[in-house]
């Protein structure tokens, strides 16, 4: 008897490059995967801070006071499409007034300037992730990359995402599936 194929639900979840991946836009990349369903995948890249943007320079350029309660934190390439609009990845204890999105146990997303107006104020959500831009696949291209061991997939752990530096992250997030990055191969094999 054969089994039906299902696709797993990925939302709230983190996958984990590959080494050998092809794209240097992911290598070694962290993904927090906002959404998931048959028509698409939205997710954001959480450890690939944009070396020459800083969150206080990013809020002067959207004319957003900011002040002493105004906290550092990189900004992030969340992926390559739509790169002008930002995105912020934060614990489940903040709601914008609209535009926040439940995405998984202790996560939400807010896309809305609500939220830099929050953090610039000190008033935001404890833990958050900065990024602009987002990665999407379209149906089936996600699981295909998956089936080709582009991908690895796990729970999202909140210390790995907010806690650990952007550069322990992969390693990190590999540690969750109790995966020591040396021993991982570009080359891949089937039994």
């Amino acid at each position: 008897m054969e089994q039906e194929h299902t696709s797993e639900d990925l939302a709230g979840k983190l996958l984990i490059a590959m080494p050998g991946m092809g794209d240097p836009r992911f290598e070694r990349s962290v993904i927090y995967i906002c959404e998931h369903d048959d028509d698409n995948t939205m997710g954001l890249i959480i450890n690939k801070p944009l070396p020459d943007l800083k969150f206080i320079s990013l809020l002067e350029q959207l004319e957003i006071e900011t002040g002493p309660a105004t906290r550092a934190m990189p900004v992030h390439f969340g992926g390559p499409v739509e790169n002008g609009r930002g995105f912020v990845l934060h614990s489940d204890d903040y709601r914008a007034e609209e535009g926040t999105l439940d995405v998984g146990d202790d996560f939400a997303m807010t896309a809305t300037r609500d939220v830099l107006s929050d953090l610039a104020a000190g008033n935001g959500p404890a833990r958050a992730i900065l990024t602009l831009g987002y990665s999407g696949w379209g149906p089936g291209q996600l699981m295909s990359e998956i089936l080709e061991n582009g991908w690895l997939t796990c729970h999202a752990d909140p210390d790995v995402v907010f806690a650990k530096s952007d550069e322990t992250k992969w390693a990190a997030a590999l540690g969750l599936l109790g995966i020591d990055p040396l021993t991982l191969s570009a080359a891949a094999g089937r039994a």
